[in-house]
């Protein structure tokens, strides 16, 4: 099976930070250009215009980024550029983040609730997490889903555990549809 664009170039980057012990330098530099690309989306809209030539977005890159990031980091904008790849630059740098993070034990878990939880329950929330998985440490996003009707929805990379209530329902109702009278 082909690998996703993000994840080719993603490991490539990856790995070039690993080769050069480079992972923290890396890390910071790339959640701050995420960040000053998500605040500023008309650069994006630049870089992924089909009628502007590459040899421009070549320049506008240097004359945006040379001396404000790493070599590499500009370097690898520049082959994203050139392969026309920069459509999938989040993707791509949302990769590179979550290999770091694993790399260093930080595991990212999405929480879905039907309330929003106190301060306690989310401690032991993130405490049974660590717990039950190999990270050393969480990095905790909280959301609130009053569809839920109750309990929560855990994801950690791939995986989801599913306990609502609305889930539980939906299944109830299923089992009862199977039922022949």
């Amino acid at each position: 099976m082909a690998k996703l664009v993000s994840t080719t170039y993603g490991e490539a980057l990856f790995e070039l930070a690993v080769e050069e012990g480079r992972e923290d330098e890396f890390l910071s530099e790339i959640a701050q250009l995420k960040e000053l690309l998500d605040a500023n989306p008309d650069f994006g809209k630049l870089m992924n215009h089909p009628k502007i030539l590459k040899e421009e977005k070549l320049k506008v890159l240097e004359e945006v980024f040379e001396g404000r990031i790493s070599k590499e980091l500009l370097g690898f904008l520049y082959l994203v550029v050139n392969k026309d790849r920069y459509g999938d630059i989040d993707e791509i740098l949302d990769f590179f983040i979550s290999e770091v993070k694993k790399l260093k034990g930080i595991g990212i878990a999405y929480v879905t609730t039907a309330a929003d939880l106190n301060e306690a329950k989310r401690k032991e929330v993130e405490a049974k997490l660590l717990s039950t998985t190999s990270f050393q440490k969480m990095e905790m996003h909280y959301q609130v889903d009053e569809d839920l009707i109750g309990g929560m929805i855990i994801r950690i990379g791939d995986r989801v555990v599913d306990s609502s209530v609305r889930t539980k329902l939906f299944e109830l109702q299923r089992e009862l549809l199977k039922v022949q009278l």
